[in-house]
């Protein structure tokens, strides 16, 4: 991205009178009753741009001094740009205004990009929970071709 589109990007809290952009967190979480259950109990932070979201991450409090990334996506034509590098760094930031000391966030097993993307910026494999994907979506998950059944949990000390 060429630094004039950066330049018109921001992320900001997403205001309650807005819609909650379903696309978006349905392509990281395909089960719309867990995506709700979390919202509720999580600050949604919106990537806007040229008054278009087009990434967006829930932010949950998990604990008096810990925080969990529930949620994180960026639109389709975005991706492989940075923004999802960038929502990390400003929901890192946010964890450590509220006095947190680390930052958690979970994946499938199978989702080599985003175990990536997250290693990258400093998480480390905290534990996995096995058969997650199993016990918690009524139809079976895949990722590049791959049955989902395990959730990596990574976390960052902040």
């Amino acid at each position: 991205m060429t630094a004039t589109l950066w330049a018109e990007m921001l992320i900001r809290p997403l205001a309650d009178t807005e819609p909650i952009p379903y696309g978006l967190l349905l392509d990281a979480d395909p089960s719309k009753e867990l995506v709700d259950l979390y919202l509720a109990q999580s600050e949604a932070y919106v990537v806007e741009y040229r008054n278009a979201v087009i990434g967006i991450y829930l932010l949950c409090p998990v604990g008096p001094e810990s925080m969990e990334i529930k949620n994180i996506a960026v639109a389709v034509g975005f991706q492989a740009k940075g923004i999802g590098q960038w929502m990390l760094y400003d929901a890192m930031e946010k964890a450590k205004q509220r006095a947190c000391n680390e930052i958690l966030i979970g994946t499938s097993s199978t989702s080599i990009g985003p175990l990536y993307l997250y290693q990258k910026v400093g998480f480390e494999v905290s534990h996995i929970i096995h058969n997650f994907f199993l016990e918690h979506y009524s139809e079976p998950l895949f990722d590049h071709g791959l049955h989902c059944k395990h959730m990596i949990v990574l976390k960052k000390v902040i």
